[in-house]
């Protein structure tokens, strides 16, 4: 038997990453919105509906699964069955007064270490705990590695003399995590862009606010590039790495640029799903950005990111191929200017997940070269 589910999250006031679960009506034990396949659905929108229906919320649900988990489904008649659930990360945007199965579940946002540990099934355990926010303080134990390899780097009186003199090693850092948080907010934007409706222009403007927040963020970089004597990475890596990061906005923007200038109001499903796989490109590079301080130690992680964000990205080019052949296909019978239109949007929602899978390896480089 096989089912799809969603995993609700969404980030709360204090930043951090929250875990929406739900009560099953019978057992009443912690799970995410799940359900059967729907005929004719994608299975990325079936699990929208069934969080829509189970737990009244509504986002946007990346067409790419997360992973699998088994769990034995008790028959009404008597006896259980094997099913499996693909689970797709679904970023909330809202939460309805109404919904269907109202009153029949308890709702309950759990910090993501805890919502693991919530459910009973030991593979969705797995999926949730690897479903981690960015960290945002380095642990003990990191501090006193990163604090005992400074002490080794200037156990002589003279080396600690001369690392006096240099400046600092900048905030490039920090500057890696900020930028993250603009393509976080630019993706959510494009995406809520993309499914149309009366805001549509609220969503531009916040897209083209965040482009110039990443190229203030960039102009610092570049700066301290230029002025700092000590790197932690060399300098072509760290123009490498926030450059396409600043090439994934750019195009953001773009794209947001493209709708507006043609007025186009409504968007083709793979459009739509192409946004939600950039907005989870975004989510994956935002945990990314803090790991880089400590690379050996966090180099299976880093490995297992980027090894999603490429995997994301091939994924946009089927529906970018399918897109366009629908859009063709369209347009034989109809307006060609809509082909035309319609393959100028594509053709930077594409460059968008592009531009991700660079920073995967420029990543992955810094892995190599430094773990």
């Amino acid at each position: 038997m096989r089912q799809i589910a969603a995993l609700p999250y969404a980030t709360a006031d204090d930043g951090s990453m929250r875990i929406l679960l739900i009560t099953s009506r019978e057992t009443r034990r912690w799970v995410i919105p799940k359900g059967n396949r729907i005929k004719g659905m994608a299975s990325h929108r079936a699990a929208e509906l069934e969080a829509y229906e189970e737990a009244g919320i509504h986002g946007i649900a990346c067409p790419a699964p997360l992973g699998r988990y088994r769990y034995d489904k008790r028959r009404r008649k008597g006896g259980s069955r094997e099913a499996t659930v693909e689970v797709f990360p679904l970023a909330v945007t809202g939460q309805l007064s109404q919904w269907p199965e109202q009153g029949q579940r308890e709702l309950r946002w759990f910090p993501v270490a805890e919502a693991a540990k919530a459910v009973d099934e030991p593979d969705l355990q797995t999926i949730i705990a690897a479903f981690r926010e960015p960290p945002r303080d380095p642990g003990l134990f990191i501090r006193m590695l990163l604090r005992v390899k400074e002490w080794q780097s200037e156990r002589t009186g003279m080396l600690r003399w001369f690392h006096a003199l240099m400046p600092k090693q900048g905030r490039f850092f920090e500057q890696f995590e900020d930028h993250a948080a603009t393509l976080v907010a630019g993706a959510d934007a494009l995406a809520k862009l993309l499914k149309g409706g009366p805001d549509m222009d609220a969503h531009i403007q916040e897209i083209s606010a965040r482009e110039h927040e990443a190229d203030d963020i960039i102009r610092e970089v570049l700066q301290d590039v230029r002025r700092i004597f000590v790197t932690p990475f060399d300098r072509s890596a760290i123009t490498g790495l926030i450059g396409v990061m600043d090439d994934a906005i750019d195009q953001m923007n773009q794209t947001a640029k493209a709708i507006a200038l043609f007025e186009v109001k409504d968007f083709a499903p793979q459009m739509q799903d192409m946004s939600a796989l950039i907005v989870e490109c975004a989510r994956i590079t935002a945990e990314a950005m803090p790991l880089l301080r400590s690379l050996s130690l966090n180099s299976v992680r880093l490995h297992d990111l980027t090894e999603r964000l490429v995997k994301l990205e091939g994924h946009a080019d089927i529906l970018h191929e399918a897109g366009l052949k629908a859009l063709y296909n369209q347009a034989r019978q109809g307006n060609p200017m809509d082909f035309v239109v319609g393959n100028e949007i594509y053709a930077h929602l594409e460059k968008v997940t592009d531009r991700f899978e660079d920073v995967a390896n420029e990543i992955s480089g810094l892995v190599i070269d430094h773990a």
